[in-house]
C-alpha cells in the first residue's frame, strides 16, 4: 500500500495507507460514530462532498454487497442509492479479510472500482476530537505517487440538492393512496418503508411543481447540502401548507418544512452523523436514540404561530422534529426508516400512512 495523507484545512497532517483508489480528492471531513452500516453510509447521497470519517476502528471486515435490485421495484437490494456519494473514506484498521453472508467483493475492491479514495491507520479518535473541538473543515486526502492536485469542487456553493435528485418522475405500485415523493437525494430505505399494496409512490425531482398532479399526501426526502439553496422547494411546500393533505419530511425534508414554516437555518459546528444521536418529545420523558446525517439544523425560535417543536436532541439541545398544531403535517430531523441504525422511531412511517389510507 502507498502512504497517504489527510490534511486539514488548518494544517493538520494525519498519516496513513492508501487502499482505495489513487486519487487525491477535496471534501469536507465529518466524523460519524455508527458502529456498523459503512455500505448504506457510503450509499447515502447526504454525504455528497464529503470525506467520510469512520470512528469506529475496524471497517471493512463485513465486505461490500451485489448491486443487486429488487425485481418489483428496480430499487437496490442492499444499498441507499445506486453509487458510493462521499469523496473519501477514512479509518483507523482496514479489515482486509471479509467474511458476511451476502458479500460479494471486498470495501477497497468496490471503492476502487467506484474511483473513491481511502485511507487506513489514520488516528480517527484523534481525528473526530479535532473535528469536534475545531468544526468540520475541508480536506485534502493526498496519495504518494499521485501528481495530480486534488481539484477543489467547490460543494458549498452548489445547489447539492439539485445535483443528487432524480431528474424524471417514477412511479411504484399501484395502490389506490397516491403519494407524492419530493426527491432531494433519498435514501432508498425511505422508499422501501412507504412501498405498500395500499400507495402508489410517485418520485419526482426536487423543483417539481406539486400542483400539477393530484395525490393523497406529500413525502419530502433526505438530500446533501445547505438547504438554503433549494427555495423552488420551499415556495412549493407553502402552497402545498395552504391545504390539508398529510405531510411528512425527513432531514432534508424536515429543513425545507422549517423554512416554509418561517424557521431559520444554523450550520452545525460539526454536525449529527451516526446512529446513536439521542433526541426527547418535546412535553413528555418519551426518548429515542436515531439515526442522524446532517450538518444543517432548524433554529425554531421564528417558526410561525402554527407550527411548534416536536423533537430536540439531547446532546446539543437543537431542533429534531416539528409539527403542525391542527394539520397533518409533521417533519423529523432524524430518520425513522433506520436502516443500518436503530429502529426506535420506525413506527413514524405507520402513522403517515395511516393517515394517509385513513384520509
Amino acid at each position: 500500500m502507498n502512504k497517504g495523507y489527510l490534511i486539514l484545512e488548518d494544517g493538520t497532517r494525519f498519516s496513513g495507507e492508501s487502499f482505495g483508489y489513487p486519487i487525491n480528492k477535496k471534501g469536507e471531513a465529518v466524523f460519524n460514530t455508527a458502529m456498523v452500516g459503512y455500505p448504506e453510509s457510503l450509499t447515502d447521497p447526504s454525504y455528497m462532498g464529503q470525506i467520510l470519517v469512520q470512528t469506529f476502528p475496524m471497517v471493512g471486515n463485513y465486505g461490500m454487497p451485489s448491486w443487486e435490485k429488487d425485481p418489483s421495484t428496480g430499487i437496490d437490494l442492499f444499498f441507499e442509492s445506486g453509487k458510493i456519494w462521499v469523496q473519501g473514506l477514512i479509518v483507523a484498521d482496514y479489515g482486509k479479510n471479509h467474511n458476511h453472508w451476502n458479500a460479494v467483493t471486498s470495501l477497497e475492491a468496490r471503492l476502487k472500482e467506484e474511483k473513491v479514495p481511502a485511507l487506513s491507520g489514520i488516528d480517527t479518535r484523534a481525528l473526530a476530537k479535532h473535528i469536534r473541538e475545531h468544526g468540520s473543515m475541508k480536506a485534502t486526502i493526498v496519495i504518494d505517487g499521485v501528481m495530480d492536485d486534488a481539484i477543489d469542487e467547490n460543494f458549498e456553493n452548489r445547489n447539492l440538492v439539485a445535483e443528487a435528485s432524480i431528474r424524471e418522475v417514477v412511479k411504484y405500485g399501484s395502490g389506490k393512496k397516491k403519494i407524492l415523493f419530493v426527491d432531494c437525494g433519498t435514501k432508498n430505505n425511505i422508499m422501501r418503508q412507504l412501498i405498500t399494496p395500499d400507495v402508489t409512490l410517485i418520485r419526482v425531482p426536487w423543483d417539481f411543481d406539486l400542483s400539477s398532479v393530484e395525490y393523497d399526501a406529500l413525502f419530502v426526502s433526505n438530500g446533501p447540502g445547505d438547504p438554503t439553496k433549494c427555495g423552488r422547494t420551499v415556495e412549493e411546500l407553502k402552497k402545498a401548507f395552504a391545504g390539508n393533505k398529510p405531510s411528512f419530511g425527513v432531514c432534508m425534508g424536515h429543513q425545507l418544512f422549517g423554512l416554509a414554516a418561517g424557521a431559520k437555518i444554523t450550520k452545525l459546528q460539526y454536525g449529527h452523523h451516526g446512529y446513536n444521536q439521542p433526541i426527547r418529545e418535546v412535553g413528555t420523558d418519551r426518548c429515542f436514540i436515531t439515526s442522524q446525517n446532517h450538518c444543517y439544523c432548524i433554529d425554531a425560535t421564528n417558526l410561525s404561530a402554527d407550527w411548534a417543536e416536536w423533537f430536540v436532541n439531547l446532546n446539543d439541545g437543537s431542533n429534531a422534529g416539528l409539527r403542525h398544531k391542527t394539520k397533518p403535517f409533521f417533519s423529523t430531523q432524524f430518520h425513522p426508516e433506520c436502516c443500518g441504525g436503530p429502529r426506535d422511531t420506525l413506527f413514524m412511517f405507520d402513522h403517515f400512512l395511516q393517515s394517509v389510507i385513513n384520509k
